[in-house]
């Protein structure tokens, strides 16, 4: 294929691309949903005022762009949600990352950036082409991969992103269920404890010991709230904890000891994982001992004896 050659395909498919999303926007070609069909006749019901209310977030830089381009958006990740129907898994996750996106705005981010990777890879394929060495079948494939590895990509930073999440809250739990045990020790209530932890401590786990208290002013019970936390956080020792707090709120059981416990289990599990990350370690300082220090060392010995030897000395 010549340079030529790609250039037309490539302004035919833009030009194609462009007519088709012109027909789809138009407002005949647009469906009218449900919500949209009824918000006229609900609208004196919402008695807020819209300067109160809040404006959609960005999510990318390019404002103005993005509230031309926000139907498409929107239409496309509709679209992506009804492939894929893990909606309430992925804001379970979202959770457990601390972000306070919602799953419509995870799916937005992830075909902004398969976009990106399609783009990259479109701007690669069209120089390897005006380079004369394409191949149309690796090309089509290249592209194809990139766009699903700029999807699946911001689905592995998530992932990413509530392993070290984890990690913080159970480095921050043994300090912070001491600090809990002193204050129920001294006279506290579970609910006063929580109220001067979040208060005295920083990190993700006070985060969350705050948006328990702000559950719980809002009416939820507090067992309900630390039921709450413990689903979003998913770890077993948290799920202990929160499970310690119900049993000694609702049946008068001591606090302070239980919390003392639970902070020393979760000091010898890091003590644990300390010891087996070291004999990891210890196995794959073996490798370069034995394939690369020990041959060294026996030609360094056998040599000598082999040479003279050899010299007939």
């Amino acid at each position: 294929m010549s340079g030529l050659t790609a250039l037309t395909v490539l302004t035919g498919a833009t030009l194609g691309v462009g007519l088709w999303l012109t027909f789809v926007r138009l407002p005949v070609m647009r469906r009218t949903t449900f919500t949209e069909r009824v918000a006229p006749q609900l609208r004196s019901v919402d008695h807020r005022s819209r300067l109160l209310r809040q404006e959609p977030t960005s999510v990318t830089p390019f404002g103005p762009l993005e509230q031309i381009l926000r139907p498409l958006l929107h239409d496309a990740v509709g679209s992506l949600s009804k492939l894929n129907l893990g909606n309430a898994a992925l804001n379970r996750r979202l959770a457990q990352a601390g972000s306070s996106k919602t799953a419509v705005d995870f799916r937005a981010e992830q075909v902004l950036w398969a976009g990106g990777a399609f783009v990259l890879a479109m701007g690669a394929v069209v120089a390897t082409a005006f380079a004369g060495r394409l191949n149309a079948v690796f090309g089509v494939l290249m592209v194809v991969a990139a766009t699903a590895a700029g999807f699946m990509a911001r689905d592995y930073m998530l992932g990413g992103a509530i392993m070290r999440r984890k990690q913080r809250i159970l480095s921050e739990f043994p300090s912070i269920a001491d600090m809990m045990a002193l204050a129920v020790g001294a006279g506290e209530t579970a609910a006063g404890a929580l109220d001067r932890t979040a208060k005295t401590s920083t990190g993700e786990l006070a985060k969350e010991f705050g948006t328990v208290l702000a559950d719980t002013r809002a009416g939820m019970p507090l067992t309900a709230a630390l039921q709450s936390m413990a689903d979003r956080v998913d770890l077993a020792p948290i799920t202990r904890f929160t499970a310690g707090l119900v049993v000694a709120i609702e049946r008068g059981t001591p606090l302070a000891d239980v919390l003392r416990a639970q902070a020393q289990d979760v000091r010898d599990v890091a003590k644990r994982e300390l010891m087996e990350a070291a004999g990891k370690k210890e196995i794959a300082m073996m490798v370069p001992l034995v394939f690369g220090v020990l041959p060294l060392t026996v030609v360094f010995a056998v040599y000598p004896g082999i040479a003279a030897v050899t010299l007939g000395l």
